[in-house]
């Protein structure tokens, strides 16, 4: 059978995020803004995780399978896996299919389809609830079974999913600039699900527990990867990272055996990686961490059952982060109901005072199958799915107007970037090359007692408050500036990690 992975990109779509919903990219209006902007289109993403499982499941049972963008070709099978901003865009292409191919089957699977189903009622496909890779072993049942919408459940044991297949992806394009400068990346996963509870959160739909892939498994393959595709770095798109510490110990090991050095990043909370675990991480090559601190109103986290950091740690975080080498990118998020310009601003001038390498600012997006989509259905303005690509306002606002929120939210990026303290605390993680090259020649010239050894060169990018700041105004362009040889075209902010996390 000849199978299509069916993919697109539009509106500057990255599906991966926000629990499968799918993120946009930031848009600006005046030059400093359209600036920002420019380096959110640099990087290429990888397509979903799940397509590469199932390029690899379906090719092992016989089938030929096809990745591709837009394209239409001849096929049997059509599978999509929609984000919620390209939704409009993909039933319009599933009705083209219909006309064009009706000897075709589609195949709708992902979030949207497990949470949205009645959306494709005008259409003529399979609809399937759960988890994507289910359908290696569950296709022929679903061909044979005539009722649009199926519930093919979750994979029982993450150890059983074969190892991606990224053969006819464009994976040598694949880059997140933000958390590395070796390049291409690769999405990975070592679990899935979380723990926790809150109500905005859609990586909790499907189940709210968490699942391990055997560190063994997880080491393999980013072996392969290494060997096969030439990844030299590995985005972990687990929603919370190390919550099983003996997991996470287990996963250090396995990276640290690797043949050469990669880079990585993780995504979790702060009371994860206390200094020794973020040390042991950073030493098998750890880059990157993805926070999510949101908002400093405690009134707000709690009211949307987020659990609050004890005593505001953040900030210690993100300096202990910085003083071993770790970039920190964080997710802060405005735009709830009951916002004012106080409020919006206060989440801008906590940002600025934590200062991680990277904020993110997502407005509050009210996700389909999420409490909080029940809580404030009638506050909603908007159910124009292409608008839900969280930095579009979608809600109705008791004290702001739509286009004041977004104002305030195009001033949080303007305002964080093109500052000199910025700029001041991580220009190390803009130039590591630089940084470490500066680190060395400082070791050598610094005063010691007779007879000691100078320091070793440092190992990582760690800027300190005291470093020296280049002599052109701090900006947001800078934010993924890399060194020679270190990667290719430079890359940009987060573009929208999901509400807990970035």
């Amino acid at each position: 059978m000849k199978i299509v992975l069916w993919d697109t990109r539009h509106l500057g779509a990255f599906k991966d995020f926000a629990g499968g919903f799918g993120v946009g990219q930031f848009r600006g209006k005046g030059m400093r803004e359209k600036l920002i902007e420019s380096f959110y289109r640099n990087d290429f993403r990888a397509p979903p995780l799940a397509f590469g499982y199932l390029a690899a499941g379906l090719r092992a049972k016989g089938h030929e399978v096809q990745y591709v963008l837009e394209d239409l070709p001849q096929a049997d099978l059509f599978i999509l896996n929609p984000a919620l901003m390209t939704l409009p865009h993909e039933l319009e292409t599933i009705a083209k299919i219909n006309a064009t191919q009706p000897q075709a089957t589609v195949v709708v699977t992902g979030q949207v389809a497990s949470t949205m189903p009645e959306s494709f009622a005008g259409v003529t496909c399979r609809v399937l609830k759960g988890e994507p890779e289910q359908l290696i072993g569950k296709l022929d049942e679903v061909l044979q079974n005539p009722m649009q919408c199926q519930d093919i459940g979750t994979v029982a044991n993450l150890d059983d999913l074969p190892f991606p297949d990224w053969h006819g992806f464009p994976f040598q394009k694949f880059r997140v600039g933000y958390d590395f400068w070796k390049f291409p990346t690769a999405y990975l996963q070592s679990s899935r699900g979380c723990t926790l509870s809150c109500s905005y959160c859609p990586y909790i739909i499907l189940e709210n527990r968490v699942r391990t892939r055997s560190a063994g498994l997880v080491g393999e393959e980013m072996r392969r990867g290494m060997r096969d595709y030439g990844f030299q770095s590995f985005k972990f798109r687990d929603p919370l990272f190390g919550a099983k510490k003996k997991h996470l110990v287990e996963v250090a090991q396995e990276i640290g055996k690797l043949p050469r050095k990669v880079q990585f990043s993780v995504e979790t909370r702060i009371e994860l990686l206390p200094r020794e675990t973020l040390e042991m991480l950073r030493d098998v090559g750890l880059t990157s961490v993805t926070v999510g601190i949101e908002t400093p109103s405690r009134e707000t986290l709690t009211k949307y059952k987020r659990a609050p950091i004890k005593d505001d740690k953040q900030g210690n975080f993100v300096d202990m982060c910085r003083e071993v080498g770790v970039r920190v990118v964080s997710g802060f998020m405005i735009g709830f109901p009951e916002d004012t310009k106080q409020t919006i601003r206060e989440v801008l001038r906590y940002a600025k005072k934590v200062n991680p390498y990277a904020a993110n600012f997502n407005i509050c997006t009210p996700y389909p199958g999420t409490g909080f989509l029940g809580e404030i259905s009638d506050k909603i303005a908007s159910r124009d799915w292409s608008r839900y690509d969280v930095y579009t306002p979608n809600l109705k606002y008791e004290h702001l107007t739509t286009e004041q929120v977004a104002e305030l939210h195009r001033e949080c990026f303007r305002h964080y970037y093109y500052r000199w303290n910025w700029l001041r605390g991580n220009w190390g993680f803009l130039f590591p090359r630089l940084h470490g090259a500066v680190s060395s020649v400082s070791s050598l010239w610094s005063p010691r007692a007779s007879g000691e050894q100078p320091a070793p060169a440092a190992t990582a990018p760690a800027p300190t408050q005291g470093a020296a700041v280049a002599s052109q105004p701090a900006a947001a362009p800078l934010l993924n500036i890399v060194e020679p040889n270190a990667g290719s075209a430079c890359g940009h902010p987060p573009a929208g990690e999901h509400r807990r996390a970035a």
